[in-house]
């Protein structure tokens, strides 16, 4: 029997939810299931990415949750959609070993980077240049892209493990089974892994969890001594991070690097995961387009913002989200319920302090294991589609680039059509983001 909120109440009336079919305990439970789900962010983007790049870890922590729950109460509030957003893995892998490894910026730079990406991602959404782009991109690439993307996010939970080392002679080879944080980090792939085969709700979060509680007796993991170790009674703020973007040395870096370092790599996440998530949801129109899609893009733009100014990387649409669908939500209630639980972690903050990087970093290596699959999308009998998207896949990983990857993806794919007289099949865009791509290559 159809479930259905009181006919005429305010949050039936705000959400739509009787018109949308669903019921205020269905929207709960569906947020509820969503924060599960995606709950592991708390423990990986500090721990793997924001620490990392020199963000105290109090304060990395705490911007983390502060901008995941804003982000997505605003999703939920504005643009009425069931989809969280959170700090992004594979963008925290750019913010991390990109801008502030590679680039060499400042984190406080690399944050001002994150809140300009933000602003023309807005510019972008409100002028439609972003439906063109996307438009414009094909297919192939578009897959190929999150496979290269899920190869980098694999790269560095294998070697935040210590599960791959340096060698002099082949470059890379296996750790040493021998030290405890790596045998730890093999145990937690383990654990994770058998909780994903059972399709157990919330298994990276309880696979980190487990991983470290196991470690604490390994000798890995710090073992609390008192309740202040787990809970804190008093929220805390990102104080070392709030406000600290620098936005005029991002500028005095290059705008170009910083639109193709950040904001394309968002946009696709973000289109991405909104397509797939509102079509599971069921709110796609008869031509599977997204109404009133710039809404929740204008949400993803101000979400980055949000970010750069609490101190986070960028914020995207998680496809976790797909779990709280699946649990039957199909409005922004489910959001707003997600976003409220998370401003709730902020009281759990300590206990982020507890879990070493041998716990998260198994969700890493199984993100990316997951993220492979879209290259069953790419056609490979084909040499001109084949040798572009290899040229994306495997540089991102062996360049520690999403950016080179994709301009010699790019680059590839526009040459080789227009060489064997295929232009139909190129777009007019795809031209002038060739010629970019080339441009910025040739500036390195």
């Amino acid at each position: 029997m159809k479930q259905t909120y009181v006919e005429n109440g305010f949050l039936d009336r705000y959400f739509k939810l009787s018109q949308r079919e669903t019921s205020l305990k269905t929207e709960v439970v569906a947020g509820l299931t969503t924060f599960i789900a995606m709950a592991y962010l708390i423990f990986v983007i500090p721990g793997q990415f924001l620490i990392a790049a020199g963000i105290p870890q109090a304060s990395a922590t705490a911007a983390t949750i502060l901008s995941t729950a804003v982000a997505t109460l605003l999703m939920g509030i504005y643009a009425n959609l069931p989809i969280a957003m959170g700090s992004g893995l594979g963008l925290g892998a750019v913010f991390t070993f990109i801008m502030v490894g590679s680039m060499g910026l400042s984190w406080q730079t690399a944050l001002g980077a994150v809140f300009i990406s933000g602003v023309l991602f807005f510019i972008l959404a409100i002028t439609n240049i972003t439906k063109a782009v996307i438009e414009a991109i094909p297919t192939l690439l578009k897959s190929a892209i999150g496979v290269g993307l899920g190869l980098f996010i694999a790269y560095i939970g294998f070697k935040g493990a210590g599960i791959i080392v340096p060698a002099p002679g082949t470059i890379l080879t296996l750790g040493s089974l021998k030290q405890p944080s790596v045998l730890l980090a093999v145990i937690g792939l383990i654990i994770t892994s058998l909780l994903m085969a059972k399709n157990i709700k919330g298994a990276f979060l309880l696979g980190i969890l487990a991983t470290t509680i196991i470690g604490m007796f390994m000798g890995v993991a710090k073992v609390p001594t008192s309740m202040g170790d787990i809970i804190s009674f008093v929220p805390p703020m990102p104080t070392d991070s709030l406000g600290q973007l620098d936005i005029g040395a991002a500028v005095g870096y290059g705008l170009i690097s910083i639109i193709f370092t950040i904001t394309i790599v968002d946009l696709f996440d973000n289109i991405g995961t909104l397509i797939a998530i509102s079509g599971k949801a069921g709110l796609l129109d008869e031509n599977n387009n997204l109404p009133d899609i710039n809404k929740a893009l204008l949400a993803g733009s101000a979400a980055t913002m949000i970010g750069g100014l609490f101190g986070s990387c960028t914020v995207t649409s998680y496809i976790e989200s797909a779990a709280g669908v699946a649990a039957g939500g199909k409005t922004g209630l489910t959001s707003v319920t997600t976003g409220i639980l998370f401003l709730a972690t902020l009281f759990l903050t300590p206990l982020a302090g507890l879990v070493p990087g041998a716990a998260t970093a198994p969700v890493l290596i199984i993100i990316g294991a997951l993220m492979i699959g879209e290259i069953v999308h790419i056609d490979f009998t084909d040499f001109t589609n084949a040798l572009p998207a290899f040229l994306t896949i495997i540089l991102m990983p062996l360049t520690c680039s999403i950016v080179e990857g994709m301009a010699f993806g790019f680059i590839a794919f526009t040459l080789l059509k227009l060489v064997t007289g295929r232009t139909e099949e190129i777009h007019p865009l795809m031209y002038a983001l060739s010629v970019i791509f080339a441009v910025h290559l040739y500036m390195k």
